[in-house]
């Protein structure tokens, strides 16, 4: 039998180790990863976030890892949980909301929140965000995050030459000033794009603030056996000017594959007007001339239009199934980080998204965001995502395969721009395989319920 000295000596020890290995233990940070689809400048605005989170607390780190691309975040996702090397949270755009909803892979934003003890006033997300990211009982199901609406820019200077001071607020208006910009000289007085990729502004936004559906069913939110049904709205006088004012020199095409982009075209002063995000906000303030006045209103509307608030856009963050209680904890605390006001007026300043909170907005304006550059005029994206309380039709798309859909909205504009199909035809054809890809959506989760 040990002497009582010396088991006092190895119990010591013991307990030394001990409280060694715990404090050990309690130093480790629960490490979770985080993936997104940002790429270029913005994809180091994420991480700059991410890297603020990690340096405000010592309990949690995140790992935040580019994607290159919003499809490929989503396709990646997929493989990954099918791998069961799921990120705990991911990034995905506006379109794949549906996709998620329906995929039993996730923890509901409200449930992860509730259950590590955080106490959200859902009501604080603006209403034309929370209403495209939320069920139809109102339950958020993932965190809005980097959100944009569509604006019209209008450069200030080419308008005083035809003895403007504002904007147009119609078509009406705006085909007018168009003709005028056109006589003055100007070359471009409007740019827009019809490829795939901006049937967002083209036709989501349009529909919006028009209150005209694209779907039945509410645009879906009530049911998969909605049909597309954007052929027979407003939509169609809608394209039918847009082709007849690019028949007459008044619109240009401008898109990457044609050499230079909308946005471009627009800071460089060759465009008088374009239609875009209001995260081209940052981009065209830093990169257009100090000699060129510029501003941004929003969308217009055909005379007559009672306007309705427009659509959100970009994409939120999802917590995904098959981790651990620990690994919930981190991403509830990463999530509840990232909606705080101060970390609105930083995303807002290095980006050109607006805040998601009304909290953050109303920080952002006692701050003087709005008052000079670069947020001087980003409010107007705030009016037109809150013009009105969102209606069975401007709370958002519920639509399977839409990323699928707006490819077939962009091959339909492009050849009735080519004159290879008449506007109408040309949206038929649009619909009729856009339908195609909603029942093969339906057969796909056949039985399964909206929630």
């Amino acid at each position: 039998m040990p002497k009582a000295s010396s088991l006092f000596s190895t119990v010591s020890a013991a307990l030394i180790g001990l409280a060694i290995s715990a404090t050990g233990a309690m130093a480790e940070k629960t490490k979770i990863d985080f993936w997104f689809g940002n790429s270029g400048d913005i994809a180091k605005r994420v991480l700059e976030v991410c890297d603020h989170f990690n340096k405000s607390q010592d309990d949690f780190e995140v790992v935040c890892t580019s994607q290159n691309g919003y499809a490929a975040a989503l396709q990646n996702t997929i493989a990954a949980f099918r791998a069961g090397k799921q990120p705990t949270l991911v990034q995905i755009f506006d379109v794949g909301t549906l996709d998620l909803m329906l995929s039993n892979a996730y923890v509901p934003a409200y449930k992860l929140m509730a259950d590590n003890g955080y106490s959200i006033d859902w009501k604080n997300y603006l209403s034309g965000v929370r209403s495209y990211y939320a069920t139809s009982k109102g339950d958020m199901m993932s965190f809005p995050f980097n959100s944009s609406t569509a604006l019209l820019y209008w450069n200030k200077d080419a308008f005083a030459k035809i003895g403007k001071s504002a904007a147009p607020a119609t078509w009406e208006e705006a085909e007018a000033d168009m003709k005028a910009l056109k006589d003055a000289g100007y070359d471009c007085p409007m740019a827009i794009d019809i490829t795939s990729n901006e049937s967002w502004q083209l036709l989501e936004q349009f529909s919006a603030i028009h209150n005209q559906p694209i779907a039945t069913r509410n645009n879906g939110y009530d049911g998969l056996d909605a049909e597309l049904t954007f052929n027979k709205t407003k939509f169609v006088q809608y394209v039918t000017d847009l082709k007849r004012w690019y028949d007459a020199g008044l619109i240009k095409l401008k898109s990457e594959k044609a050499g230079e982009d909308y946005v471009t075209a627009f800071a460089a002063g060759k465009c008088q007007m374009t239609l875009t995000s209001v995260g081209d906000h940052g981009t065209i303030t830093r990169t257009a001339s100090p000699d060129m006045h510029w501003d941004v209103a929003m969308l217009p509307v055909y005379a007559g239009t009672e306007r309705k608030n427009s659509l959100v856009g970009g994409a939120s963050l999802w917590t995904l199934a098959g981790h651990s209680p620990a690994e919930y904890k981190a991403a509830a605390a990463f999530l509840n980080f990232i909606g705080q006001p101060e970390q609105a007026l930083f995303w807002s300043t290095v980006t050109g998204y607006i805040p998601v909170t009304k909290t953050g907005y109303e920080y952002m304006k006692s701050n003087g965001f709005y008052d000079k550059a670069p947020g001087k005029g980003r409010e107007v994206a705030i009016a037109s995502l809150t013009a009105s309380e969102p209606t069975p039709i401007t709370r958002g798309i519920r639509l399977g395969g839409f990323l699928q859909i707006r490819n077939e909205v962009g091959n339909a504009l492009q050849a009735i721009f080519a004159n290879q199909a008449s506007v109408q035809a040309g949206l038929d054809d649009a619909v009729a395989r856009g339908n195609a890809i909603l029942r093969r959506f339906e057969a796909t989760y056949k039985g399964a319920t909206l929630p």
